[in-house]
């Protein structure tokens, strides 16, 4: 098991915990199954791979991340498995499975030997308003949590209250929220928002990913500013024990660099205590993912 923290050199025996980021993508890129990569997204519009990473991790004095998946196929899971078994600085691996399939309880078990893999994520975004009350969706999440898998919730804020009635149905599954549920910050919408997500704060399994932020901004001009309500918002609800810090590189580079998102989050972290900083910028991913 992974130890939450490392010798450093010359720090007279000294430790200092571990920095992770707890949400990135890699891909090969292709136009036809990356066709949410529009053109002006053209940025990403390439593969992306643990080489490409690494050396922006080590600048940026991130020790571990999570990858992600981006792509709805067992495919997915495969590669980034493959990936994180050559690639030690990858921590762990949310990948995909079909959660409404008969299937369902064999392939957790055959993933359960694979010991990066951490947990599972539907494009639930992608989906109708009451996707994530189906009762065959509702039976497969209920299935994780006999192989201690995790769950991230990836959706927009007009599905917050489906996700709301899926961790009320699940209060023994570990549940995290990417990106904030994607508020739409370009247009500072906040009340309705901000309305569910206290909801959602409320249960103790769920926790939030301060991710993406970059992406529902406007790309070119956003401020740190237009950010400090939403974290505000999340700190005071979710806690410094249940905000997890991530990237989602390489989504991210279309409307900022790796340091520059990064720099909006250690920023706004200033005030806080070393020992919440240390929390939020990799103990919970590590305790969350159990990395």
């Amino acid at each position: 098991m992974l130890v939450a923290s490392r010798q450093l050199p010359n720090a007279g025996g000294k430790e200092s915990p571990l920095r992770i980021d707890s949400h990135q993508h890699f891909w090969k890129f292709n136009p036809i199954r990356d066709s949410w990569i529009t053109d002006d997204m053209r940025v990403i519009q390439r593969d992306f791979l643990p080489n490409d990473l690494a050396p922006v991790l080590e600048k940026n004095k991130m020790d571990g991340c999570v990858a992600v998946q981006a792509d709805q196929s067992e495919n997915e899971t495969e590669f980034l498995l493959e990936l994180a078994s050559t690639h030690d600085f990858i921590k762990g691996v949310v990948g995909w499975v079909d959660l409404r399939s008969t299937q369902l309880n064999q392939r957790l078990r055959y993933y359960s030997d694979f010991k990066k893999l951490k947990g599972f994520r539907h494009i639930a975004q992608g989906e109708p308003s009451g996707f994530l009350r189906g009762e065959e969706f509702s039976k497969g999440i209920r299935a994780l949590k006999n192989f201690n898998f995790t769950y991230d919730i990836l959706i927009y804020p007009h599905q917050l209250h489906d996700a709301i009635w899926l961790v009320k149905q699940h209060p023994d599954q570990k549940f995290v929220v990417d990106h904030l549920a994607k508020p739409v910050i370009r247009e500072k919408e906040f009340i309705s928002w901000s309305a569910s997500m206290k909801a959602l704060a409320s249960f103790d399994h769920v926790s939030c990913k301060i991710s993406g932020m970059v992406t529902e901004a406007v790309w070119d001009r956003w401020t740190n500013d237009d950010f400090k309500p939403y974290l505000d918002f999340i700190f005071q609800h979710f806690g410094t024990a249940r905000v997890l810090y991530g990237s989602d590189w390489p989504v991210c580079l279309v409307a900022a660099s790796y340091q520059k998102q990064l720099t909006i989050v250690e920023e706004y972290l200033l005030p806080f205590s070393t020992f919440e900083k240390h929390k939020i910028m990799g103990e919970n991913a590590i305790r969350f993912y159990n990395l």
